[in-house]
Formats: structure tokens, sequence, C-alpha cells
């Protein structure tokens, strides 16, 4: 039962660590410093767009919008920091 409980919390960090790369590649694209141009910087954009995208998207249909400022994958973030801290304290032991 503990491994399905490390499995649980390494994807959870997993899909955390991709949100911060996604987080920082945007604001690096948005900031004119890496240039979609390259085909390796597309792609890798690309996925993490792919991946972190339906969340984000869900999240913003219920938050209110602060004009330019999008708080979405701060609210993602502490979602799943609080997952992994409901499922570390409450796993059957």
């Amino acid at each position: 039962m503990y491994s399905l409980l490390g499995l649980l919390i390494q994807l959870i960090n997993l899909f955390q660590l991709i949100l911060v790369i996604y987080i920082i590649g945007t604001w690096l694209v948005n900031f004119n410093i890496v240039n979609t141009n390259n085909r390796f910087v597309y792609l890798i954009m690309e996925s993490m767009y792919r991946l972190c995208e339906p969340s984000l998207s869900f999240i913003r249909r219920y938050l209110p919008t602060f004009g330019s400022i999008d708080l979405s994958p701060i609210v993602l973030y502490l979602g799943l920091w609080f997952v992994k801290s409901l499922l570390i304290e409450y796993w059957p032991r």
C-alpha cells in the first residue's frame, strides 16, 4: 500500500515540476528571451502546453480575472500541494 502512496506522491511532484518549467518557459517566450522559431524550443513549449493547459483552463473557468495577471498556476500548484498533504496525512496505515 505504501508503494502506491509513493507513486502518487512522485506523480504529483513530477506534475509540479512540469508546471514550474512551463511557467518559466512562458515568461521567457513572452519577454522575447527565447524564440519559438527554434524547432527544439517550440517542441518543448508545445509539449508543456499540452500537459499543463487542460488543468489551467479548468481553473481559469472558475477564477475571476485580475487584468493581465494569471493566478491559475499558483492555484493549481497550491491545490497539488494540498492534495499531496492530504494523501500523506490520511493514507491508511
